[in-house]
């Protein structure tokens, strides 16, 4: 008798912390983040035309001259199966990587063949998904993407204050570096003109 009702107030113990934690918590927390800041509770999506055109949360890949590019992905932008490529730095494939990338940034941006190049556009981000480039990396691009666009003086400036309006600091100002989100800067650089 003593054990039976144990095993009725364990059910009902399990039951109930089932109840809060799996229906009435997560039904809060959603109907407070919808309520509170919806745009990031719906994935912080970029809207074009009523047409989603990604999140800023996610890279993506953009390959045309017009566009500002990404940071390399290992796992070619694909959020299913998020991943780096797990070569350690004595790996000479992650080397010969490298140097294929260090030579196609250079000749895709025209650049001289002595230019520093940011170490993001040249490794791949432990995720593949980082939406972020640094400040120095989209102002190497600049010069090929005016061209692209054929932007005089004018829109070229307003493409260098896109890129300045859009730097994000780091994060409580201390973690990390100074960034720039690519998608929002390619959105903004389609305004121009």
């Amino acid at each position: 008798m003593k054990r039976m009702k144990t095993i009725i107030t364990s059910l009902k113990i399990f039951l109930f912390f089932t109840v809060l934690t799996g229906v009435i918590y997560p039904l809060f927390i959603t109907g407070f983040a919808q309520l509170v800041f919806p745009s990031k509770a719906n994935g912080s999506m970029l809207i074009k035309d009523n047409k989603i055109i990604g999140s800023e949360l996610i890279g993506q890949q953009f390959d045309s001259t017009i566009y500002f590019t990404s940071r390399p992905s290992a796992i070619s932008y694909n959020p299913l199966h998020s991943g780096g490529s797990n070569y350690g730095l004595t790996n000479s494939k992650l080397k010969q990587q490298v140097d294929e990338r260090r030579q196609y940034f250079i000749e895709f941006n025209q650049l001289n063949s002595l230019t520093q190049i940011p170490a993001e556009m040249l490794f791949a981000s432990a995720s593949g998904l980082d939406p972020h480039i640094s400040k120095q990396a989209a102002l190497l691009q600049i010069n090929r993407i005016a061209k692209a666009r054929n932007f005089n003086g004018s829109e070229k400036l307003n493409l260098i204050e896109c890129v300045n309006s859009l730097t994000e600091s780091p994060q409580f100002l201390i973690l990390g570096e100074e960034r720039v989100n690519v998608l929002l800067l390619n959105f903004e650089a389609d305004k121009i003109k």
